[in-house]
C-alpha cells in the first residue's frame, strides 16, 4: 500500500506557513505524493507552487477543490499553471466540500452536490490530459483560445462519500479519496466503488483516505486529532460510524449543538484511533496492514503537528524504507 503525505488538511490554530516545512520535510525523507488541501486559508494552487521551490521532486495533488467555487476551465488552469511554475506533475482533487464552506465562506449555493460533482469531473478530466485535449489546441473547445501550458500530468482524484458522487469516482477519477474513515467503513465503500465500476465497464479507481497520524504522540497530538474530528460527529455517515463506535453521547451533543470545546471533553480519545493512525511504530503499521486489507490501495496521512513539530516524528517513523 502506498503512502503520501497531507499538509494545509484542516484549519486549526497552527501556524499558517507550516505546510511549507511539512511538504520540505515529506521530500526529504522520500515519500512520493503530497495532497495540498484547500480552504478558507489556502489557495490550493498558490500553496502547491510555492512548494514547488522548498521540495526537490516529490509530486503534488492540489485540493480537494470544491466545485461549486470554481469551473471546470478554472480548476485545470490553476493546475497546469502549479505545473508549469514548478517543472512537477500536479494532479487535481475534486470535492463537494460542505455547506459550510461553499455557502458560509464563498456564499455560493450548493444545491445539486452530486450532480456537480460529476459534471464537472468529467470536464477538468478532459481539460487536464493531453490525450483528450480540445481539437486544435485549444483550451476550450469553441473558446478560440489555443492552449499554451502543458496539461498538469498528475492524476484525477474525486473526493466521495455518497452513492452518486462514488458512481462520480467510478466514471470519471482514477483514484477515489475517502477522509476520516474506520477500516469497517473503507470496507463498505470499496464494495460500492468495485460495484459502480464495474456498472459503467471501467477498472476502479484507486482508492485512498487521508488519515490523522501520530506516531508516539504527545497529549497535544491527540488534541489536535480529536479536534479534527469533532466537525464531522453531525455529518451523516460518520455520525453513524461514532454511535456504532460507543460514542453516542458525543454525538447527540452535536446534534443539539453543543460547543466544539464540549464535544471535545465528550469524546473519548479512542475516538482518534478509530479513523486514523496512533501509537508507536508498530501499533500504526499494524493499522495501516488492517486497512490495506479493507481495501484501500493509498493512505494519505495527516501529520499531526502539535507535539511534533512539522510532523517530524511521524513523518520519519512512516517514511518509504530503502
Amino acid at each position: 500500500m502506498d503512502i503520501s503525505v497531507v499538509v494545509a488538511a484542516r484549519e486549526d490554530d497552527r501556524p499558517p506557513h507550516e505546510p511549507l516545512r511539512v511538504a520540505a520535510l515529506a521530500d526529504r525523507l522520500g515519500y512520493g505524493e503530497l495532497w495540498v488541501g484547500e480552504g478558507p486559508t489556502w489557495d490550493a494552487f498558490v500553496l502547491t507552487t510555492a512548494i514547488g521551490p522548498a521540495t526537490e521532486r516529490i509530486a503534488m495533488t492540489a485540493g480537494p477543490v470544491p466545485v461549486h467555487v470554481r469551473d471546470p476551465a478554472t480548476i485545470a488552469r490553476g493546475a497546469s499553471s502549479a505545473a508549469a511554475l514548478t517543472g512537477r506533475s500536479v494532479g487535481v482533487a475534486l470535492g463537494t466540500s460542505s455547506t459550510r464552506v461553499v455557502e458560509g465562506v464563498h456564499g455560493r449555493s450548493r444545491a445539486r452536490a452530486a450532480t456537480t460533482l460529476a459534471e464537472s469531473a468529467e470536464a477538468v478530466r478532459m481539460l487536464i490530459r493531453s490525450e483528450r485535449a480540445a481539437p486544435d489546441g485549444e483550451v476550450v473547445p469553441g473558446s478560440g483560445f489555443r492552449r499554451r501550458l502543458a496539461p498538469p500530468g498528475g492524476q484525477l482524484t474525486v473526493a466521495a462519500f455518497g452513492d452518486r458522487a462514488i458512481a462520480a469516482a467510478a466514471q470519471h477519477a482514477d483514484r477515489m479519496l475517502l477522509d476520516l474513515v474506520s477500516p469497517e467503513q473503507v470496507g463498505l465503500l470499496r464494495a460500492k466503488l468495485d460495484a459502480a465500476s464495474a456498472q459503467v465497464g471501467r477498472t476502479p479507481p484507486r482508492l485512498a483516505a487521508w488519515l490523522p497520524t501520530a506516531v508516539d504522540p504527545a497529549p497535544e497530538s491527540i488534541t489536535q486529532i480529536m479536534r479534527s474530528i469533532v466537525g464531522y460527529l453531525t455529518v451523516r455517515g460518520y455520525s453513524d460510524m461514532f454511535t456504532t463506535a460507543g460514542f453516542g453521547e458525543a454525538v447527540e451533543m452535536a446534534g443539539a449543538g453543543a460547543a466544539p470545546e464540549e464535544l471535545l471533553t465528550a469524546l473519548p480519545p479512542q475516538a482518534a484511533s478509530e479513523v486514523g493512525l496512533v501509537g508507536d511504530t508498530a501499533t500504526v503499521r499494524a493499522r495501516l496492514e488492517v486497512y490495506a486489507a479493507a481495501g484501500l490501495d493509498e493512505v494519505a496521512i495527516v501529520p499531526a503537528t502539535s507535539g511534533d513539530p512539522g510532523g517530524e516524528r511521524t513523518l520519519a517513523a512512516l517514511a518509504p524504507r530503502p
